[in-house]
């Protein structure tokens, strides 16, 4: 029986070769894009989730009350985790965690890596598995553990247990062995690092191992067994109050108003498996797992749009068939009989669409890993669970795409089958709601896009405060101190007419090509209240190479030798000091014994991401304090030809060190990876679910042309014009249109305006977005429709009329 179901469906889906194919190639692209789709949502909500105790690890942060109401510090002192440790009770585990970039140096072979202090438990908190060399690799403060990867690019060899490299800390070249290599990274790891090292070897520690004003790590901890976060938050007042009294002393002088409990600090625990989905908010982590789940809804819109395609064309495509149902009934068939045969022809098309969806997925794997920049593979994200899900989905499609159309037809009369009647207002009304679904979803699709690259092109064209067009930033590591590579480079270049100047800082502007993109802040008295500020350490030059205004004051300038304690402040913390003329007033940023002295205050610039408030910043000139990053100013005439230039300089002054060069226009769009990666993602689903749609707008509009060939011939023949026929076929398609866009416009303004929220800078959200995509829908509609209505209208009526 279920072989004469197969082969009579066969036959029927090659008799209607046409159908069948758009119905193939719909759903095949669905299922395709949805797969790979679906592979980089799970890849990502995957992060973290190899380590075994991942559960039980949390991130130690504080939540302190300050004068505006609170905030979140993550970064703590030195000796904040090992007295945490001995102080309060239950913690199991304890690590403190500084990353950073280090200079590795093998005989002549220089190298920049990944590089993070910890602390010996991080190896027994997180699984990063050891491959070789022993257990307890971090005991020894000289000892180091290199990644897999790290050990090929360094040894071209793995077999390196023993072997001493030497790594630049503090522009010393200092060595160590390697204890230990572990396996690769995993791509769904938040923490990337290539080496390991101690962390009372890092550099500075020594200085400030006792120091608990300066923080510069993170600290993430295991609780024992039967104490629960809130038990160990409660039980840290003490140590809070002991150990950030003078801290506490100066919010409450400065006005800040106790929390519920009466605390003006509270240690607090989050959870480490939501780290890499947390954002910082004034006075709140939140933890969003958003992106991922709109690409998995995104996967699931385009299978929805294919499978109404599928079921508008089975039950169009119906109408063809009603004698052939009326005969199976006349003959003895029941509707468990006709309902088999019809949906034995959808499972077979299922199935062969699945299977050329995985295999167009499998084709597209490497081309999406770039585009959309996922790490997802096949291996990495198929997984028991993840099939199941896969498998319900393919059943829970099979059985109501394929099995509504069969059970809708199983239910024909005879008699009505076998007049070839069908009422068609139940079906017209099914019809029209799925493809008015099928039209918001594609109107939503193309509304967000076009919201995105509105905002994204606004945050590229915004004056940031300082030139990003023609500076070129390269990061000095290379052996050589950053002061002397910076003059040594003015003095290559003097005669390089488009070099227009040479400076440097201690930090980046956006994120460069070594991926490094940080800021450092501090906190002091000022006039007997508690004022805190960003810091930046530059040289000569600077606000001129950056082109940063200047309101009042001056710049550095190398006439004034006093200017090692003079400091230049921005906009933003001429407010915090609450000075309305700032030039000349003293800070004592690093202690009452030294002071600084403000020679000019510039305006505001972006030295963070764009979805952030400009922060006070203090610009320094400190010659014990490194800088790490020289920038360029070049003329616009040759730019090729000068970058050039400047690289073959470096490779002269470190030959050995790799050149990192990139102009600030792509530092700062490096920045916007979250959000060139949304408008890929829906982008690309707006892209084919309008081709999708195409295939089922173009299907149904052939049938209703076909059914309607008599009337258009009648018509034709009492005079009615070619444009006259085109718009009757049309209009019941364009309404469709119109009621998707009013039931739609609404739900995508209010996500599109809750989006923009997050950013301190943003566009002004504007109807046209909506109109636009509206339009578009409108017009590919009209065009998809016309394939079909001007052949028929165009049509001999004399023929029209012979068709019943």
């Amino acid at each position: 029986m279920f072989k004469n179901y197969i082969k009579i469906a066969w036959r029927n889906l090659w008799k209607n070769k046409g159908f069948t194919t758009l119905n193939i190639i719909g759903l095949s692209v669905a299922f395709g894009v949805s797969i790979l789709l679906s592979m980089a949502a799970f890849f990502e909500l995957s992060y973290d989730n190899f380590h075994e105790k991942g559960d039980s690890i949390y991130q130690v942060y504080a939540k302190w009350q300050i004068p505006e109401g609170s905030d979140i510090y993550t970064s703590q002192s030195m000796p904040f985790a090992p007295t945490l440790q001995d102080e309060v009770p239950g913690v199991a585990m304890i690590t403190r965690y500084l990353d950073g970039k280090t200079l590795l140096i093998n005989d002549e072979k220089q190298l920049t890596a990944d590089m993070s202090w910890v602390d010996p438990d991080f190896l027994n908190l997180f699984s990063f598995p050891i491959e070789k060399g022993n257990d307890s690799p971090l005991n020894d403060k000289n000892a180091i553990i290199m990644t897999n990867s790290m050990a090929n690019r360094t040894f071209g060899t793995t077999d390196i247990i023993g072997k001493t490299v030497h790594l630049l800390l503090n522009g010393q070249k200092e060595p160590f062995t390697i204890a230990a290599v572990l396996k690769d990274i995993p791509d769904n790891s938040s923490m990337e690092f290539e080496i390991l090292g101690n962390f009372k070897s890092s550099p500075r520690y020594e200085i400030l191992k006792n120091e608990w004003d300066h923080s510069n790590h993170l600290v993430y901890m295991q609780l024992q067994d039967g104490i629960s976060v809130a038990q160990f938050e409660k039980s840290t007042h003490g140590f809070s109050n002991l150990h950030f009294k003078n801290d506490i002393e100066n919010t409450k002088r400065d006005g800040a108003v106790p929390n519920e409990n009466g605390e003006y600090v509270q240690l607090k625990l989050h959870p480490f498996k939501d780290l890499y989905f947390t954002s910082y908010k004034p006075g709140t982590l939140v933890v969003s797992r958003a992106l991922p789940y709109i690409v998995l809804g995104i996967a699931f819109l385009l299978l929805f749009i294919a499978c109404v395609n599928f079921i508008n064309m089975s039950i169009a495509k119906s109408t063809t068939r009603l004698q052939e149902i009326g005969m199976r009934k006349t003959l003895g068939g029941t509707k468990k009989h006709v309902f088999l045969q019809f949906w034995c022809e959808s499972i077979l098309i299922f199935i062969a669409t699945l299977g050329l969806g995985t295999l167009l997925s499998v084709l597209l794997l490497d081309e999406f890993k770039i585009l959309f920049n996922t790490g997802a593979t096949f291996s990495n994200t198929l997984s028991l669970i993840s099939i199941i899900v896969l498998a319900l989905v393919f059943l829970m499609i099979t059985a109501i795409a394929g099995g509504y159309p069969a059970l809708l037809l199983s239910k024909l009369g005879t008699l009505q089958a076998l007049k070839g009647k069908i009422q068609v207002n139940g079906r017209d009304k099914v019809r029209d709601i799925l493809m008015i679904t099928q039209f918001a979803i594609v109107i939503l699709l193309v509304s967000g896009s076009f919201v995105l690259w509105g905002q994204l092109q606004y945050m590229r064209t915004k004056d940031l405060g300082f030139n990003k067009e023609y500076v070129i930033s390269v990061p000095l590591n290379g052996k050589k101190k950053g002061y002397k590579v910076v003059n040594l480079l003015r003095e290559e270049l003097k005669n390089q007419t488009d070099i227009i100047s040479i400076t440097a800082s201690d930090n980046n502007l956006g994120r460069g090509k070594d991926g490094s993109q940080y800021t450092s802040t501090i906190g002091f008295d000022y006039k007997n209240r508690q004022v805190g500020t960003h810091i930046l350490f530059v040289d000569h030059d600077y606000i001129e190479t950056l082109d940063i205004k200047l309101l009042s004051g001056r710049s550095f300038d190398r006439n004034f030798a006093s200017d090692s304690l003079s400091v230049v402040i921005n906009e933003a913390m001429v407010k915090e000091l609450q000075e309305t003329d700032p030039i000349g007033k003293q800070l004592a940023v690093v202690g009452d014994s030294i002071t600084h002295t403000i020679v000019g205050v510039v305006k505001d610039f972006n030295f963070k991401k764009l979805d952030r408030a400009i922060a006070p910043m203090s610009l320094f000139m400190n010659s014990q304090k490194d800088v790490r990053y020289v920038y360029f100013k070049i003329a616009n005439a040759d730019i090729s030809g000068t970058y050039d230039k400047i690289e073959k300089a470096w490779s002269n002054l470190e030959p050995n060190a790799e050149f990192l060069g990139s102009f600030l226009d792509e530092n700062i769009d490096r920045t916007f990876r979250r959000e060139k990666t949304m408008i890929t993602i829906i982008t690309s689903g707006s892209v084919i679910a309008i081709i999708l749609s195409c295939i089922g707008l173009l299907a149904i509009s052939l049938l209703v042309v076909n059914k309607r060939t008599k009337e258009i011939g009648v018509r034709k023949v009492v005079g009615a014009s070619v444009v006259s026929l085109i718009l009757l076929l049309a209009k019941d398609f364009v309404k469709l249109v119109v009621i998707a866009f009013v039931f739609i416009v609404p739900i995508a303004w209010w996500y599109s305006d809750r989006w923009l929220q997050e950013y301190s800078y943003r566009m002004e959200l504007n109807l046209w977005f909506f109109l636009a995509a509206g339009l578009l829908a409108l017009g590919i509609a009209l065009v998809t429709i016309s394939f079909g209505t001007i052949k028929a209208a165009l049509q001999n009526p004399v023929k029209s009329l012979r068709t019943e």
